[in-house]
Formats: C-alpha cells, structure tokens, sequence
C-alpha cells in the first residue's frame, strides 16, 4: 500500500465507490465511480488524504497546481496545512476579465506540482500540463488521491509526467475483496 493511514483505503472506498453505469470523462463507460466529492466535502477524510499527499509531493515543488474543479479543494488543503502557495488550473482560459488559464500567483519559470483527485486516462491533467508548459511553467509531477488507470501502466508517460497515487484502484479493490 502507497499510504501510511492503514484505514484509509477502507475509508476511501467505502464513502466514494459507486456502482451504477457511468461514462467517464474520457468517454469510458464504468460499472463504478470513484466520486471524490464524497471525501473531498468530508473534512476529516480530507485532511487525511491531504495528509498522505504532502508526503509525496517532489521536494522542489514551487506551487500547488490544483486542477479545476476536484484538485482545488485538496489543493487549497494541502497549501493551507504546507504554506505552499496554490494555483488554481482551469479546464480552458477564461473568456474574460483577466483571461487567466490559472488563477493565483505568476507560475512562469516555476515549478508546479499538479494536484488531482481522481486520474483514469489522464486527460484533463495531459491538457493542463500542456498548457502551463506553454505558458512557461516547470510540470513534470502529478499527485493525485486515486489513480484508476491499470496497474503499472503511466497514462501520462506520453507527456513526460510522474504520476504518484495515493490510492491506486488495485488498492481499492484490495480492501473491496478484504472487506
């Protein structure tokens, strides 16, 4: 098991996995959820997601890259408890105002930590590495709470990105079939 919190595992799957059909953002359909808005709204449950996290964020991490709309909370928790500031990654630039892709402090030639709740293909993280790289940030980590993609497999090798799981879903369904 990735994290230290024996019980989170447990925990985890038991407030967030959902049965059902669901399509999936990458248009996958699953006979399961993970809804992470389940522990994310759950603030013992996310501090100590947000807890295991902190321990595998890169040592060089400048900024928190919270992905819209799940990463932001673990982000905005993870900043609060570290004192590393958060920057706030949206799906496209705004349309207006400032017309900022992220909001917070300038990330240009600094390097950003991504932060994701759940990543199964890894798409909307592969579009936001992209567009912070374009715009002059360092990427090359995400860490997310629940990496659902299959054992062993890097969904974003293809970008160059390390993926550090909390959680993985060969963990989840470790504690499923233990439970």
């Amino acid at each position: 098991m990735t994290t230290t919190d024996p019980e989170l595992a447990a925990d985890i799957d038991a407030t967030c996995r959902l049965s059902g059909e669901f399509t999936l953002r990458s248009g996958q359909v699953s006979n399961e959820y993970f809804d992470k808005y389940l522990f994310e709204a759950d603030p013992l449950l996310l501090a100590r997601v947000v807890r295991e996290m902190a321990q595998l964020l890169p040592a060089d991490t400048e900024l928190l890259g919270g992905l819209e709309m799940g990463g932001i909370p673990i982000a905005t928790a993870l900043s609060g408890m570290l004192g590393t500031p958060a920057l706030f990654v949206r799906k496209e630039a705004k349309k207006y105002g400032t017309c900022k892709l992220a909001e917070g402090p300038p990330y240009d030639g600094r390097r950003v930590t991504l932060i994701e709740d759940v990543i199964t293909t890894g798409g909307a993280v592969r579009d936001a590495t992209n567009a912070l790289r374009e715009s002059g940030a360092i990427v090359d980590t995400v860490v997310c709470a629940i990496d659902r993609s299959p054992e062993g497999v890097n969904p974003l090798a293809d970008v160059g990105l390390e993926v550090r799981a909390v959680l993985t879903k060969a963990e989840l369904d470790a504690v499923r079939s233990q439970g």
